[in-house]
């Protein structure tokens, strides 16, 4: 049996994940239907999480960090009185409390949890510990405790109360874990705390606006006009545009020197297009653009 060769297609896709999908699964479901090389995310979304997955084809996936490392926004339910070994509705119970905060608690807490705090993980992450996943640890049994470390949470707001649960809406940083948020945020106030709902709004300048649902994409006639285009994920960086030839020495990982008035000397990060294109992501030193990482034309 022959097999049909792989498409060298390059793009995004900003997927609204389905509840009870994994983000490798969905990753996985998106190379099959475009057929594409390869593909890559850019941050991990629960299976019980919905919301926006960016999803990168071909040579977007070489600007998948630049997505990854933008803010993200999310709403999620807490529910009070209930501890969970994941932090959300997926684990067992193993604390639980019946105190139920007061609206007014609540709100005077929700200070404690904004701007740079430690924050310690959920045992059921995806961070290693000596080389293995935590959650795989945590599914054999092994008592898995993870270091504290600093997020960034920019914003945190209760939308709703009620007896028994309350609705968030949250922007935070990268390496922010919305369950640890729900756990520690029930502890301060003398209880127990999981997350049951959880949906990704927002992530590096995208919305929900910008989301295709599975159902949209494989319904679409001419699925490549969905994609869009790997500079999409370089909005936050200078652009440079050059020429047809300096995109070509470029993109044999030569050095060019930037012409004209207006060029800059000195750049920590920038990238470098043709005709709107991403030729290469670099740095400008002395006056010359150094590419780090080359796309393809």
């Amino acid at each position: 049996m022959v097999k049909t060769p792989k498409r060298p297609i390059s793009g995004w896709i900003i997927l609204d994940k389905p509840y009870g999908m994994s983000s490798t699964q969905a990753v996985a479901k998106l190379r099959w239907l475009y057929n594409a090389e390869k593909a890559g995310h850019a941050g991990t979304l629960d299976p019980l999480a919905t919301g926006l997955l960016p999803i990168a084809l071909g040579e977007a996936t070489k600007t998948v960090p630049f997505v990854q490392g933008g803010g993200k926004r999310y709403s999620f339910d807490l529910e009070w009185g209930s501890q969970t070994s994941t932090d959300d509705a997926e684990g067992e119970v193993v604390q639980t409390s019946d105190v139920r905060p007061r609206e007014q608690d609540v709100r005077a807490a929700l200070a404690g949890f904004t701007g740079t705090i430690m924050q310690r993980p959920p045992a059921f992450s995806a961070i290693k510990v000596n080389g293995e996943r935590a959650y795989d640890l945590a599914r054999a049994g092994e008592a898995v405790e993870l270091a504290p470390r600093p997020v960034t949470i920019d914003e945190l707001t209760l939308v709703s109360h009620g007896t028994d649960r309350s609705r968030f809406d949250m922007a935070c940083e990268k390496g922010t874990y919305v369950r640890s948020l729900a756990r520690d945020l029930a502890e301060a106030l003398d209880t127990r705390g999981h997350v049951t709902m959880l949906r990704r709004t927002a992530v590096a300048g995208f919305t929900e606006a910008d989301a295709l649902t599975l159902e949209t994409i494989e319904a679409a006639p001419d699925r490549d006009v969905l994609l869009r285009p790997a500079s999409v994920a370089m909005r936050h960086l200078p652009e440079l545009c050059v020429s047809s030839d300096d995109a070509a020495l470029i993109r044999n990982g030569g050095v060019v020197l930037l012409r004209g008035a207006s060029a800059p000397i000195a750049l920590p990060e920038v990238w470098a297009s043709f005709n709107g294109s991403v030729v290469a992501i670099g740095s400008v030193r002395a006056g010359h653009f150094h590419p780090s990482r080359v796309l393809k034309g």
